[in-house]
């Protein structure tokens, strides 16, 4: 499937109501399980990822491309930064920010109104090289979808003990 911005806004307009209905009203024991390991993220760490993505990734990404600057490079992306920018936050809190942060990126990208020829341009990643504007923002929705994957799955795994032999079953359980 070719990026096309209607199709990506479908989905990134749909992630932070997504996450709000989902995690919104769980206990603790849903929003801070670990099950993949010590290393890992609960679903309140992955919340608070995409809001670091929301300040530092995605639209400063877009306007370093778009921007008449020689230097085209990225900053790097701090993967951990969610664990000390969500401390004292309630996931309610962290649902609330990330939706208005979502909202105001969404608005920006809209009132740019890219043409084919702009999502051609590009931006220099630092571990990955060149990238163009559509792949940042085909990533973009990819990385939506792959954390509320990631969400299910980690979810899913407080009970992979508990199902007894449908755990064959459930291919979630066994990723």
């Amino acid at each position: 499937m070719k990026y096309k911005q209607d199709e990506a806004f479908e989905i990134l307009e749909q992630t932070p109501k997504t996450l709000k209905s989902f995690l919104g009203h769980l206990s603790d024991t849903w929003l801070y399980c670990k099950e993949e390991g010590n290393n890992t993220w609960s679903p309140y760490d992955i919340v608070g990822h995409l809001i670091h993505g929301e300040k530092t990734d995605w639209v400063p990404r877009v306007k370093i491309i778009l921007s008449n600057s020689e230097n085209k490079t990225f900053e790097p992306f701090d993967r951990f930064a969610q664990f000390e920018d969500s401390k004292g936050k309630s996931i309610k809190d962290l649902l609330n920010e990330f939706e208005v942060l979502r909202q105001e990126n969404l608005h920006f990208l809209r009132h740019l109104n890219l043409s084919n020829t702009q999502l051609q341009l590009n931006g220099l990643h630092p571990e990955l090289g060149e990238v163009y504007l559509s792949e940042l923002l085909a990533c973009w929705v990819t990385h939506d979808l792959g954390h509320i994957a990631q969400i299910s799955r980690v979810m899913a795994k407080q009970y992979k003990n508990e199902v007894g032999p449908w755990t064959a079953y459930i291919s979630i359980l066994n990723k």
